[in-house]
């Protein structure tokens, strides 16, 4: 990584000082992981360092002018004497600026891409930032910060640091990377995919972190058993949970718990905080399907807002009308610090680089976005209330420059069908075992079958019986409530079924197409 060495160099420094550290991280999962990573590492190598998170209301994303000040009085470690990021940082121009107003260094630790100038940190650590010949370019920020580690240990051994000691077990921290990783949809390139499983190696082999395994468990998930699906839709959603509606601290704290008691009852704190983001969600879906029924297939884009909306929950509905219209989306919601701007949060599709176009927004209209950031798939931003009409069409006519029309086909690319006898535990178990994300999709098959029974599952999940010579399979369509014709052509993902016992499987239903 490009300056890792000048990071590494600079901590090192600082740990033979025992100058303070302060960690600065963001408020979701890849964040919370990357602040347990940056603790405990830091901490194995001799760093005298803790923490603070922005809470979302309060202080917005980042490393703010308000966060710096809240830094100088940390209630646990004082006044620190560098301030590090993890998982933010590259866009953070004003606080960078008011750290070294007051005197403290800035080390950055980024993924998300940068703007055309970088801000005046001490050092800069993203694989995104220009010179960097680092090969991977997709980590998350927990990742970014693993490699930092591995440099500052290296740079450690070199200065005769250990004296003959054992060194630290960074691979230790490979279960956080994982999670971290897997929960913020980063790119699952080669180099990724090593990372997640060996995170998931320690996970199922009993050494994982027993804040982890406690999520697992009240989640209802075996960590002897623990998948990419495991940790993406079970753990991670709990973790983000904290930090859209309450403190990501909690989160933080129950990563870094030893004693598996604190980190279970921290586990179902978190548990509690994500019924409650159900539960706020499934309202505020509701209210969305207005958006769905006005969009115009015409469309580029689309921006959602409503004034009750709350701003922790946009990027879920983002991502949900993303799904349903095969459409870049952007979802707002009011800013609660300040209730003349909107705070939006952003999902793309596959040929829409959304930071790329919301940067090609502010070519258009300066001045119309304060604030933006983020990657190809996800990102962030506010604007004046005012101004939303102009952003609503700014918007959409800078997808439509950007994008490639043929993106906006909803293909569906399958691995084909399955035989009578491939519909069996093992086969699922094999494919639960493996590494899928971003980039590396989980196998999709594509099959006709007859639909014998149907029946709606808490209201918004069709529960279905199928049938296909002499197989009967249950099934679910997750998030579909309207019924499925009598005989139509299925593209599913195959699934252990421990419910119905240990060779059974079940099928989840991606896409339908009716047949006649």
């Amino acid at each position: 990584l490009h300056r890792a060495g000048d990071a590494a160099r600079l901590l090192a420094d600082r740990i033979a000082q025992r100058a303070p550290m302060l960690v600065v991280g963001d408020y979701d999962c890849d964040g919370a992981t990357a602040v347990a990573v940056a603790v405990l590492g830091l901490r194995s190598l001799g760093a005298v360092v803790d923490y603070l998170v922005p809470n979302r209301v309060e202080h917005g994303y980042g490393l703010s002018p308000d966060i710096v000040d809240a830094a100088c009085a940390h209630p646990r470690l004082g006044r620190p004497a560098l301030l590090i990021t993890v998982d933010n940082g590259i866009a953070s121009f004003d606080g960078i600026a008011r750290a070294k107003a007051l005197g403290l260094e800035v080390l950055v630790t980024d993924h998300h891409l940068p703007a055309a100038r970088l801000p005046e940190a001490t050092v800069i650590v993203n694989p995104n930032q220009p010179e960097c010949r680092f090969a991977s370019k997709h980590l998350a920020g927990v990742g970014v910060m693993f490699y930092l580690l591995l440099a500052l240990r290296a740079e450690l051994r070199s200065r005769g640091a250990f004296g003959g000691r054992d060194e630290p077990a960074l691979q230790s921290l490979l279960d956080l990377v994982a999670l971290g990783t897997v929960a913020d949809v980063v790119r699952l390139d080669s180099n990724n995919r090593l990372l997640v499983a060996a995170g998931l190696r320690r996970i199922r082999a009993g050494r994982a972190r027993p804040g982890i395994v406690a999520l697992l468990q009240v989640a209802g998930r075996d960590a002897r058993s623990a998948s990419c699906a495991d940790l993406g839709f079970a753990v991670a959603p709990r973790i983000n949970a904290a930090g859209r509606l309450a403190d990501i601290s909690i989160g933080v704290e129950c990563l870094l718990a030893e004693d598996f008691e604190a980190a279970r009852a921290l586990a179902e704190r978190l548990d509690a905080i994500n019924r409650d983001r159900r539960e706020l969600e499934s309202e505020m879906r509701e209210e969305a399907q207005d958006e769905i029924a006005q969009f115009r297939p015409s469309q580029r884009a689309l921006v959602a807002f409503r004034p009750g909306w709350h701003a922790g929950i946009v990027g879920l509905i983002a991502s949900r009308l993303k799904d349903r219209i095969h459409r870049p989306v952007v979802a707002l919601a009011i800013d609660e610090r300040a209730p003349h701007l909107l705070k939006g949060s952003g999902r793309s599709i596959a040929g829409v680089h959304l930071r790329d176009v919301l940067d090609l927004v502010d070519k258009r209209e300066p001045g119309l976005l304060l604030r933006f950031g983020g990657h190809a798939m996800a990102a962030g931003l506010t604007l004046a209330r005012e101004q939303l009409p102009r952003f609503v069409a700014a918007f959409d006519a800078c997808v439509d420059e950007l994008a490639d029309p043929g993106c906006f086909a909803a293909v569906v690319e399958t691995d084909g069908g399955l035989a009578d006898a491939e519909f069996n535990a093992w086969n699922a178990t094999l494919i639960d075992r493996d590494v899928w994300g971003q980039g590396f999709p989980a196998p999709l098959f594509l099959d006709e079958f007859a639909v014998s029974g149907q029946r709606l599952f808490k209201d918004r999940h069709l529960k279905l019986e199928l049938a296909r010579s002499r197989l009967r399979l249950p099934a679910i369509a997750f998030g579909r409530t309207e019924p499925l014709p009598a005989r139509a052509l299925l593209a599913y993902r195959l699934a252990r079924d421990d419910w119905r016992g240990p060779d059974a499987v079940s099928l989840v239903i991606e896409h339908v197409q009716p047949l006649g």
